[in-house]
């Protein structure tokens, strides 16, 4: 089996080189994202126990369409513009939910540049929020 692992590798080294990049790239994304998420009971007991505020940055029709409940909505695209709006939340957790988790973590840096210091993701979003039979509200 190891023989013809190599043998492959030999054979094919663009093929072998363009899927260690991918590997990489993908364990680079992953770690960037892994260390400041949330599951969805710990969301639960952050907003319930610690007042966490959850910031829904997807874009208003999903938002509307079911979000949870309490959630701030400030889409993805007005983040930079609308940012002063959660100042007064400064001192609270601030769990960014997106779709799945997976572009939480560009909002994450921009609210980390402006001084929150508090900020998490829930790992697999609205999804696994929805997959794990939570409550949403529609508006």
């Amino acid at each position: 089996m190891l023989e013809q692992v190599i043998e492959f590798s030999i054979n094919n080294p663009m093929l072998v080189s363009a899927f260690i990049l991918l590997l990489a790239l993908i364990v680079f994304n992953e770690s960037r994202t892994a260390g400041n998420g949330v599951s969805v009971p710990e969301a639960v007991r952050l907003m319930n126990r610690d007042e966490a505020v959850a910031l829904d940055i997807r874009d208003r029709k999903n938002f509307t369409q079911g979000h949870i409940a309490g959630s701030v909505n400030i889409p993805m695209a007005n983040l930079d513009t609308r940012i002063q709006e959660l100042d007064k939340h400064k001192e609270k957790t601030i769990l960014v939910v997106c779709n799945t988790g997976a572009s939480a973590g560009v909002a994450i840096a921009k609210l980390q540049k402006a001084g929150f210091e508090q900020v998490l993701r829930l790992k697999g979003g609205v999804m696994q929020w929805q997959s794990d039979s939570m409550p949403m509200v529609k508006k």
